[in-house]
């Protein structure tokens, strides 16, 4: 029985981590047939680092941060304070150079700054613990935080554009496979400014598809252009590449299949019976 906070804290059981880990194993499966290899990377983000990609600009709202505490200063709060202490306040915090990131991708294409690729581009996959400061929180649909597995893809305009319909089109069928009766709806996440040329291509050639089940967004398609390629200087034969990626909610997953099934233990089965 999953326990979650009005804060967005939320607590999986056995079953609903055996449905996430088989969701999550799916995908894997994916990744090794496209010859994506497996990457785990750092749970925090310098925040300069998400600043190189405009992220304070774009997304003012979702920012969270990881700081110190002065021990001293901490010190003198405990002896006044009613225990346990709820909040900490900001005058015992040390200034901070990490943040906690809000998508799993940001750190395979710092993973990749300064590289040369093949013409033909390159592959990664990645799970990360990603954290969102949402004005509401509920249950495994929204979370404070929670896990995104990626599939991102690094090279040229076209092969990063067929690696969004390859990914629509597994997902696609995966839904079908699995009963769910999924949309594929354009998102508006301002990646870039509103006001800026980038923008104005970006309603031409949507940046972010979301699969949504039953009001839910259950994962996305997005599609970057150079702008990544730019900011880290990677580049794909001659050209600065471009990128896009495939990325799950893992927990909307399991609220999703569970909901479909009725317990997770029917949805795990579903799941193992397409392998």
């Amino acid at each position: 029985m999953t326990t979650a906070t009005d804060n967005g804290l939320g607590v999986l059981d056995g079953g609903q981590l055996r449905l996430l880990r088989a969701i999550d194993g799916v995908v894997l499966r994916w990744a090794d047939s496209w010859g994506a290899p497996e990457f785990r990377f750092p749970f925090l983000m310098r925040c300069q680092d998400l600043d190189t990609f405009d992220y304070y600009d774009n997304f003012p709202h979702l920012g969270l941060a990881a700081t110190r505490l002065d021990p001293e200063r901490l010190g003198g709060l405990l002896a006044e304070t009613p225990r346990p202490v709820a909040q900490i306040p900001t005058e015992v915090m040390e200034p901070t150079a990490f943040a906690l990131p809000s998508a799993a991708c940001y750190s395979v294409y710092l993973n990749l700054a300064g590289s040369e690729l093949p013409a033909e581009g390159a592959l990664r996959t990645t799970v990360g613990t990603c954290f969102r400061n949402e004005e509401h929180y509920q249950g495994l649909q929204r979370l404070l935080g929670f896990s995104m597995r990626e599939i991102v893809c690094v090279g040229p305009e076209e092969v990063a554009k067929n690696h969004l319909l390859r990914a629509k089109d597994v997902v696609t069928k995966l839904c079908a496979q699995l009963g769910l009766d999924v949309r594929l709806e354009v998102a508006t996440d301002p990646f870039f400014d509103k006001n800026g040329g980038k923008a104005k291509m970006q309603r031409l050639f949507p940046v972010k598809e979301e699969f949504v089940v039953d009001g839910l967004a259950i994962g996305s398609v997005n599609y970057h252009r150079n702008f990544f390629g730019e900011r880290c200087d990677i580049r794909a034969g001659d050209d600065t590449a471009h990128t896009s990626c495939l990325a799950f909610g893992l927990e909307r997953w399991v609220h999703a299949l569970t909901a479909r099934f009725g317990s997770t233990d029917a949805a795990v089965s579903a799941i193992e019976s397409l392998s």
